[in-house]
């Protein structure tokens, strides 16, 4: 309020002032030559000094609003841009206004546009060693030597900032596929798993939609999902965050993950093999329940014996199909006939495939 009062009055002094000298210069220059200054010396030199303070005076408040939004504009655009690119940018505006102060020089005696050049000249030099300095902020650090623009330090001070949480201990960013996989929570149990779990609440509407929905797999698919974070919650010994921010120009739920763990500097848990690519695109760790299922699954070599039960048939003619206790699929030449049968086979080939591993196995008589 003060504030807008001072740059009231300030404003229209200054408008008062002009008006004085604009009436005399009018007054001395206009009516006097024109042979009607007799009698009109006073409204000549009053009026367009009221005027003009008036409209000092009334344009004082929005110029000031209008002028405290722009210098907030101009901070947020500065705190966001990188050191570098403003010292860039300061020695590029510095070369780019010597460059119009020769160039002011040089014209300053021709009549007319004389005076007018160092003007045009320092606003259109000025702008392009800003943008010029700003894009060769990199060249200009090898010639000059004082400036660095040097990415892989920013990148290797965000992996030793990283690093210094340690792996273990960073906070680990639920996604929705892996609460309601429910595997989580057995992993946690066994105390695997250290550090926080983060559960976004984005994560929480997400699974209260699903649970609500009128389709009945869907529904208990997100009630199961409640259910065990209720348990993770409850039973297990695990510090369990819920984190309130949101990214409301983001819209899809994954790209809020992938930006929750950039800004905690923490992982993805997932089984969302799309999510999982995204985040590592991007920098984000990732902790994959399938790929953890995978690698802790027994090691089957070539020629080792195992006793399976075959319960179907495969694709191919007279192929056999059985599954081991972790879900692993066997495929067995010529085992069509054997389906419903436990039989000895022998192990010829272990394929690993982005959705798990695959064993090929013969009957062992065959």
């Amino acid at each position: 309020m003060l504030m807008q009062r001072i740059s009231q009055i300030t404003l229209g002094a200054l408008g008062v002032l002009g008006g004085l000298y604009g009436g005399r210069f009018l007054y001395d220059n206009v009516l006097v030559l024109m042979g009607w200054g007799k009698g009109l010396e006073l409204a000549a030199i009053i009026l367009p000094a009221v005027l003009l303070g008036l409209v000092g005076f009334l344009i004082a408040k929005p110029l000031l609003r209008h002028s405290v939004a722009i210098a907030r504009s101009l901070e947020r655009n500065l705190q966001k841009m990188p050191i570098q690119d403003l010292m860039g940018g300061a020695l590029g505006l510095i070369i780019g206004l010597i460059i119009a102060t020769f160039i002011g020089y040089a014209f300053a005696r021709v009549p007319f546009i004389g005076a007018y050049v160092p003007i045009v000249a320092s606003i259109m030099f000025g702008y392009l060693g800003l943008s010029v300095g700003v894009r060769k902020r990199e060249e200009l650090a090898s010639l000059f030597g004082f400036l660095k623009r040097d990415r892989d330090k920013e990148k290797a001070k965000e992996r030793s900032k990283v690093a210094a949480v340690g792996r273990c201990n960073r906070p680990k960013v639920l996604d929705t596929s892996v609460i309601i996989d429910g595997r989580i929570a057995d992993i946690c149990k066994t105390g695997f798993v250290e550090g926080p779990l983060v559960i976004p609440n984005f994560v929480l509407e997400e699974l209260r939609h699903i649970a609500d929905s009128s389709d009945a797999l869907k529904r208990n698919r997100g009630r199961r999902g409640l259910d065990i974070l209720n348990k993770i919650r409850k039973e297990l010994d695990i510090e369990v965050q819920i984190s309130s921010r949101d990214f409301e120009d983001i819209a899809e739920v994954d790209d809020k993950l992938v930006k929750l763990a950039q800004e905690l500097h923490g992982c993805v848990v997932t089984n969302d093999y799309n999510l999982n690519k995204v985040a590592e695109l991007q920098g984000v760790v990732v902790l994959n329940i399938n790929e953890l299922a995978n690698a802790i699954k027994p090691v089957v070599l070539p020629g080792e014996e195992m006793n399976v039960l075959i319960i179907k048939d495969g694709k191919e003619q007279n192929q056999g199909v059985a599954y081991l206790d972790d879900g692993t699929m066997i495929v067995v030449e010529n085992g069509r006939r054997f389906i419903g049968e436990n039989k000895q086979v022998i192990v010829t080939s272990v394929i690993q495939t982005n959705a798990g591993r695959m064993i090929f196995a013969k009957p062992e008589n065959d």
